[in-house]
């Protein structure tokens, strides 16, 4: 049985499965970019601060700042799209759709964090945190809603261009027009008094 509001037929299989095969490797990737563990001589403490890091970022200016916080927004971005491509929705409700995503893409944020407290030379940072969920969320915002109107116009192509419209030869099908219902005094045989 198919969802409603999902896309039809075998594309819909093609496209979950692909957006689910992307998925496992995003995150294949993700894990082994964020828990290697480290050789480092030292390692600074835990960051629990909300916007201090993203703070000292940005005041060493230029560049420099631009990739650090590129890198984390990019980390889990891909997850923005990859979300809903492996749910194989066309029909969604773009806020619901969002919330749905970014809190998916939070708890695999909050996922690696948690990880990363048993791994030598890695540490909690919640700048990571934050920056990661917005890379979800301006992803999913870029790319969904477009991506979902385009599929819809192209379903309903097909639809359109599926429906027979009658064979040339012969014309139209024709149609019966609908009967009403005949009233209750009409279907009851005559009472006796």
């Amino acid at each position: 049985m198919q969802r409603q509001g999902s896309i039809g037929g075998s594309a819909a299989i093609r496209v979950r499965v692909t957006g689910g095969v992307l998925l496992v490797a995003h995150l294949a990737l993700v894990a082994w970019l964020t828990l290697r563990p480290l050789d480092v001589p030292w390692v600074m403490p835990a960051n629990l601060h909300p916007f201090a890091t993203i703070r000292d970022d940005l005041a060493l200016g230029g560049p420099e700042a631009a990739r650090r916080l590129g890198e984390g927004l990019a980390l889990l971005a891909p997850l923005g799209v990859l979300l809903p491509m492996a749910h194989g929705r066309l029909c969604a409700s773009p806020v619901g759709s969002l919330i749905r995503t970014v809190a998916a893409g939070t708890l695999v944020s909050v996922g690696i964090a948690l990880l990363q407290t048993g791994v030598p030379g890695r540490v909690v940072d919640v700048d990571t945190l934050l920056l990661n969920t917005v890379g979800v969320a301006l992803a999913h915002l870029a790319f969904v809603p477009a991506c979902r109107a385009r599929l819809r116009r192209r379903a309903e192509r097909r639809r359109r261009s599926a429906v027979p419209q009658g064979d040339p030869v012969q014309g139209r099908t024709p149609t019966i027009p609908r009967v009403g219902i005949a009233p209750w005094s009409d279907a009851l045989p005559p009472s006796s008094p």
